[in-house]
């Protein structure tokens, strides 16, 4: 189907009417009331300078569930060199995803206007941060939004070898002490592979998503 544009009404077409490539919709805004419906309904926004807002809930779509989580010896053992922290340095985890450079990809999705309203929604109670550092310098880290019993991975950096995984391995830990099963990774990446992620229908997400987005547990900075 065509995606369809969003002007001013708080809605999203379903997500199973998405185009070949995934996208659900076009236009809208990144308000919080906005944002939260979306991940609570499967989709997500992404999108380059110059664009309009882009809606997505690609099939397939990429999950961990937490209890397929594969830690490596050789991890567990660069796990000692990093000091974890929860929500110290959100912005700058955020902005470190922005501009760190990665392979293949020219510029960031991450604009300015996403920094801003996810640092609303972290203000909010609604998105966290997991950072790794060494000697008081943030090495590496990842962010994303907590829905019920899922959280919703949107992207993470590392400027020193095993950082990302260090805060991805301490968040899987924190996520499952707290009752969560399920940490949604959008689209494959090999670095997720390799701790376990899979790839399923967009069918079965949204089905998980029902499950889990109203699940009554521990919130994700709970004691």
């Amino acid at each position: 189907m065509i995606p369809q544009q969003i002007r001013y009404e708080l809605a999203f077409p379903d997500p199973r009417d998405a185009d070949e490539s995934g996208i659900v919709a076009f236009g809208g805004d990144l308000s919080p009331s906005r944002l939260l419906l979306a991940y609570r309904s499967g989709i997500f926004p992404w999108y380059s300078k110059g664009d309009p807002i882009l809606w997505w809930s690609p099939d397939p779509r990429f999950i961990l569930n937490l209890d397929d989580f594969v830690l490596r010896r050789s991890l567990r053992k660069r796990l000692k060199h990093f000091e974890i922290r929860f929500n110290t340095a959100f912005g700058d985890v955020v902005r470190a995803c922005a501009t760190t450079p990665r392979p293949g990809q020219e510029g960031s999705w991450i604009l300015p206007e996403m920094v801003e309203a996810y640092e609303v929604l972290h203000a909010m109670g609604h998105a966290h941060s997991v950072e790794a550092w060494q000697e008081g310098r943030l090495v590496g880290g990842l962010y994303g939004v907590e829905v019920g019993g899922m959280f919703c991975g949107e992207s993470m950096f590392a400027h020193v070898s095993d950082a990302s995984k260090a805060a991805f391995a301490a968040l899987v830990e924190h996520l499952k002490a707290r009752g969560f099963e399920m940490i949604d990774a959008q689209v494959p990446t090999e670095h997720l592979k390799s701790l376990g992620a899979i790839e399923v229908s967009r069918n079965y997400f949204l089905l998980r998503l029902e499950q889990l987005r109203d699940k009554g547990i521990m919130g994700f900075m709970q004691a």
